[in-house]
């Protein structure tokens, strides 16, 4: 029998995630606190959004975090885009 580690991250008593990794459960819990301080942010700022789009929203922003601070820093959305675009092109050849 073996015996296998299973990390769950949980929000509000719904499992969000089940992984042997625990890197990737410490890295997905801290991008959804991310994603909670964002809302919390947001909705006190004034910004009524429905829930369901301020949750989708502020997990989009937390996920590409690194992408947003270069649009802040004033790269061009388009160039960030077309290196997205690039890098799955390389791992679609990859896995070919």
């Amino acid at each position: 029998m073996a015996i296998i580690v299973k990390y769950v991250v949980e929000r509000n008593g719904e499992e969000k995630l089940v992984t042997s990794d625990k890197k990737a459960a410490d890295q997905y819990d801290k991008m959804l606190d991310v994603a909670e301080n964002l809302g919390t942010y947001i909705q006190a700022k004034g910004i009524k959004l429905p829930s369901d789009v301020s949750e989708e929203l502020t997990i989009l922003l937390s996920k590409n975090k690194d992408v947003i601070a270069k649009l802040f820093k004033g790269t061009d959305a388009d160039s960030i885009l077309e290196q997205e675009k690039a890098e799955v092109v390389k791992m679609d050849k990859k896995k070919a």
